[in-house]
């Protein structure tokens, strides 16, 4: 089929929203071994430094922990309520705990908040077990669970990051999975802001400094072990954009908070989250061939946002690529094509373009004169 390239030439800008590019000056360097900063909406990386070495991830393993249990909720294979068995495994794991015991009946919703919150190994390999029987078996599922999401450059080996030769991540894996974690399940996202967990009259803070500092920080969690060092994955939220950083390999708790701060104040005071087009936006009509109606709008299949410099809106433009000519019957929401947005000439952004209507097929003598129509009209062209 012939591809028309049909140019939506308009730079996507209101009367009075032209305004002069901001200046970005280089980005902070930090006193961390890897870190990187990136739009949690469109995943557009704004700051990187050694985001691809492998690392040894700590408590950050925990996040992929938590992202299977909300996936086996969400599945319906486990639920918040289901009451856990706490393994002596469990329960003589060292490092930071939820300070349960062995025997204990305690609701997966607790576990949860105690991996968040209190960062409790002995809570992490509780929920490993339950859904997997085993933690060996446990961390074949996080890797094949890595795969699906992406994270090329990972590999677990346990549940709670305790050290073991092999178990390794990114900056850039965590940040992927930080995503993941966002979009697939906001239900249990929320989590991640509590500052204090009390479990058996034991009251533990969040480790996560920033929640208490930073009041558009909302999540992620810390990590710690002498071999990765003070480690951070942080997310923010403001004026409608979402910033994850990732800062790997500091030398202290402070200083993880602190290197962290600078990243997501240079992301806010330089970039934003723009939204170009909404969730099925009709963004122009074609015509139909042999349809009851003529035309049928195209719209975009889901919401489109790029991130961009402040002011920076100017440079915005799109392109409507339609494949081939259109026939009836249409199903609404079929896709034609794709929308192309560009930045100052490069793709920026890419979503599918689809119908916005039914379109019936017409009647024989309608569709048979279309059909002349089309032949004459091909022919002269």
């Amino acid at each position: 089929m012939i591809i028309r390239i049909i140019a939506c030439s308009f730079l996507l800008l209101c009367a009075g929203l032209v305004q002069a590019q901001s200046l970005i000056p280089a980005p902070p360097q930090l006193t961390a071994n890897s870190y990187l900063l990136l739009d949690a909406n469109t995943g557009q990386v704004l700051v990187e430094h050694e985001a691809d070495k492998q690392i040894p991830p700590a408590s950050l393993t925990k996040m992929m922990t938590v992202y299977i249990v909300s996936e086996e909720i969400h599945k319906g294979s486990v639920k918040e309520g289901d009451m856990v068995r706490i393994s002596e495994k469990a329960w003589r794991k060292g490092g930071s705990k939820m300070f349960v015991k062995v025997g204990d009946q305690v609701p997966v919703i607790d576990l949860m908040r105690g991996v968040i919150i209190q960062s409790g190994n002995d809570a992490s390999i509780a929920l490993a077990e339950h859904v997997s029987g085993s933690e060996e078996v446990f961390a074949e599922v996080m890797n094949q669970q890595a795969e699906l999401l992406g994270m090329e450059n990972t590999h677990f080996l346990n549940s709670t990051g305790w050290p073991e030769e092999g178990h390794l991540t990114t900056a850039r894996d965590l940040g992927v999975l930080a995503r993941a974690l966002i979009a697939d399940h906001p239900e249990h996202y929320d989590i991640y802001s509590e500052k204090y967990f009390n479990y058996s009259g034991i009251n533990q803070p969040n480790r996560n400094r920033l929640l208490w500092r930073d009041a558009s920080v909302d999540g992620i969690k810390t990590g710690h072990t002498e071999e990765a060092g003070y480690c951070l994955v942080a997310s923010a939220m403001k004026r409608g954009m979402r910033l994850i950083a990732i800062v790997v390999g500091t030398d202290s708790d402070e200083k993880r908070a602190s290197e962290t701060q600078k990243l997501l104040a240079y992301g806010f005071r330089y970039y934003q989250t723009h939204k170009v087009y909404g969730q099925g936006e009709v963004l122009q009509t074609e015509r139909v061939w042999g349809g009851k109606t003529p035309r049928v709008g195209i719209a975009v299949e889901k919401d489109v946002f790029v991130t961009i410099p402040r002011g920076g809106e100017e440079g915005i433009k799109a392109d409507l690529i339609v494949d081939g000519e259109l026939e009836a019957p249409i199903q609404k929401g079929q896709p034609v094509g794709k929308v192309v947005v560009i930045l100052d000439g490069e793709t920026v952004a890419e979503v599918k373009a689809i119908t916005g209507d039914d379109v019936e097929r017409a009647g024989i003598f309608k569709r048979l004169w279309d059909s002349i129509k089309r032949f004459v009209i091909g022919f002269f062209n």
